[in-house]
């Protein structure tokens, strides 16, 4: 039998094609392929419900592409990988980098442990286009603010490498001692999450088609018709990203192959922009790895957030009667996702009309979404409450209603997802408070009953917003 020279540890990279430790592996000799769930140094920040089941699908259509030979495990990565080095005599580890604080911490502890035992070990780009130290200001320091990040630093840094193709031939192994699937428990015993997964190919080869798909039918008007919830203008790339079924530098170059006239180009410009948008998410966690808990402007910690839950509930169940976050709230528990001008409104509403802390919605969105990715969640709740970099001014509130009226103009979206109001029509449906009891009763709606009254009222929690922000100022302006 030969022997195996090498190990691929996949973690946020479960694809086969423009995978860098793959490509390194290939070039050793024999390779055994190994995913480890590695809840035990995630603590807080392990995968969330909607993740996982999102995870068992990557991983059964990677090892379906490795021909059965995935090998699984369940514990902690610096207890395991050490262990298969030994039992297998393995001379080479080959990852690509992630960037998560804890991650970088563990894998800090593990090369050293491995190298130890004289096993080379061997860590590779594989997950964003531009690295978080290869892109600083002139005097050494991170950028805080986007515009300058993408255009001063990453469009003037050298390009992203090209994409690698799958290699040609190579013989991956089947540990005889790994787990079956199953075994990783990451299938909830409540089927609620059947109706999902039908919405999505979750898979490497689902991810090469959703781009194509989007490239040929979204691109075009992607920078206007991107805010419409009800167009097929976004990429819904954000799953098969974080999980790496997809590369970002695939992405960029099939993007950016494509030739367009002024407008064309500039919808093109605008979608590798919001690749820059992810990149600056990591670079921001990378540099600033308090984001996910801590205000990213400190003036936030003396704001004034509403210490009663009782709303909270009803937020995430899409019960808030305000038809536009309802249809969010919704569309995020039935797909696992939602669109991203939603996402700002239902987040702008849960913080500054309700008046709680941005955590409570990361934490759900966390659980929720099946693209939930620590840097991109953190950085944009931080964004959506004002506390963060680049952000939003608090100030800057969302009406929930003109946001309908403007970016939902027939309605479409808010039917799909509220079908208890599909009866009423524009403009009564982005306020049903406000319509007349005729309306409501040939559209058989009872409020209360049928569909629920608003939590607040949207114009008095808008001035309680606005005089938190100013009571916030005021605070810090006397410790200054």
């Amino acid at each position: 039998m030969t022997a195996i020279k090498s190990i691929v540890w996949f973690r946020q990279d479960l694809r086969l094609e423009d995978n860098p430790a793959l490509v390194s592996a290939m070039e050793k000799g024999d390779i055994l392929p190994i995913y480890i769930l590695d809840d035990v140094n995630a603590g807080q920040y392990k995968q969330g419900a909607a993740s996982r089941v999102w995870l068992h699908h990557a991983l059964k259509a990677l090892d379906e592409s490795l021909a059965g030979k995935l090998n699984l495990y369940k514990g902690d990565p610096l207890q395991i990988i050490p262990h298969l080095c030994d039992t297998h005599g393995i001379e080479n580890v080959f990852w690509n980098r992630c960037y998560e604080p804890w991650r970088i911490a563990r894998d800090k502890k593990l090369k050293p442990q491995l190298e130890e035992k004289d096993v080379n070990v061997e860590s590779s780009n594989g997950s964003l286009l531009w690295e978080p130290w290869t892109i600083l200001k002139q005097d050494e320091t991170p950028y805080r603010v986007f515009t300058p990040f993408y255009r001063k630093g990453c469009l003037n840094a050298p390009a992203p490498r090209k994409p690698y193709s799958i290699p040609k031939s190579f013989n991956a192994h089947k540990d005889k001692n790994s787990c079956a699937l199953q075994d990783l428990n990451l299938i909830p015993e409540k089927d609620w999450h059947k109706d999902m997964t039908k919405m999505w190919d979750i898979s490497e080869k689902g991810g090469q088609q959703r781009l194509q798909d989007f490239l040929d039918e979204g691109l075009n008007n992607y920078k206007e018709g991107r805010n419409f919830p009800a167009q097929k203008n976004v990429s819904r790339l954000s799953p098969y990203l974080h999980f790496g079924q997809i590369s970002p530098n695939t992405v960029w170059y099939k993007a950016d192959a494509l030739k367009y006239d002024d407008v064309g180009g500039k919808n093109k410009a605008h979608f590798l922009s919001e690749l820059g948008w992810r990149e600056f998410s990591y670079y921001l966690l990378f540099h600033f790895p308090t984001l996910p808990e801590k205000n990213f402007q400190p003036k936030f910690d003396h704001f004034p957030w509403v210490e009663d839950l009782k709303n909270l509930p009803k937020w995430q169940k899409g019960q808030t009667g305000i038809p536009i976050v309802d249809a969010g709230m919704r569309e995020l528990w039935q797909t696992g996702y939602m669109h991203n001008r939603v996402r700002m409104i239902v987040g702008s509403f849960l913080i500054k009309n309700l008046g709680l802390h941005w955590h409570h919605g990361e934490a759900w969105f966390w659980d929720c979404l099946v693209d939930a990715d620590l840097a991109s969640n953190s950085a944009s709740w931080q964004w959506v409450a004002g506390s963060g970099a680049d952000a939003a001014p608090y100030f800057r509130i969302f009406n929930p209603v003109t946001q309908a009226e403007k970016f939902d103009p027939e309605g479409t979206y808010i039917k799909k997802y509220v079908p208890e109001l599909r009866d009423l029509d524009p403009p009564h449906l982005y306020a049903p408070w406000e319509a007349p009891a005729e309306k409501l009763k040939g559209a058989n709606i009872s409020l209360g009953d049928t569909y629920p009254h608003p939590l607040v009222d949207l114009k008095k929690s808008r001035e309680w917003a606005l005089a938190a922000y100013a009571e916030m100022r005021e605070e810090n302006e006397a410790a200054d």
